[in-house]
């Protein structure tokens, strides 16, 4: 795992989070400016995968459990593509609340996913 990627994804996480949390204390419906901060961290979550793929077949491994990290990075992935159907199916502020509440979660998973990896 690429750890400035991982602190990148964690950082952007957070942000696209906040915003739609802004967004929905607004009582803003789903957009394409909150439904694209939300497919930037998905896009984000696509390359950790990758690059973890080329760590891993670099010969480098990780100090946990390599199916619990894997485990934890696919059921990342789901989040915001689930987050992002629901907006799309439910276009209310509720909706909008939850593109903000799926990058705060995707953020905790990868504080998780690092403390695998490396065994803090």
């Amino acid at each position: 795992m690429v750890d400035l990627l991982t602190n990148i994804l964690i950082w952007a996480s957070l942000a696209a989070g906040i915003f739609n949390l802004g967004l929905g204390a607004l009582k803003r419906k789903p957009s394409g400016v909150s439904l694209s901060s939300v497919a930037l961290v998905e896009l984000g979550l696509v390359i950790q995968l990758i690059a973890t793929i080329v760590v891993l077949a670099s010969g480098q491994t990780s100090k946990g459990n390599i199916f619990e990290f894997f485990g934890y990075l696919l059921v990342a992935m789901i989040v915001p593509a689930a987050a992002a159907f629901w907006s799309l199916v439910e276009r209310t502020r509720q909706s909008t609340l939850i593109l903000g509440i799926a990058p705060l979660v995707i953020c905790v998973m990868l504080v998780r996913m690092n403390v695998i990896w490396f065994g803090w």
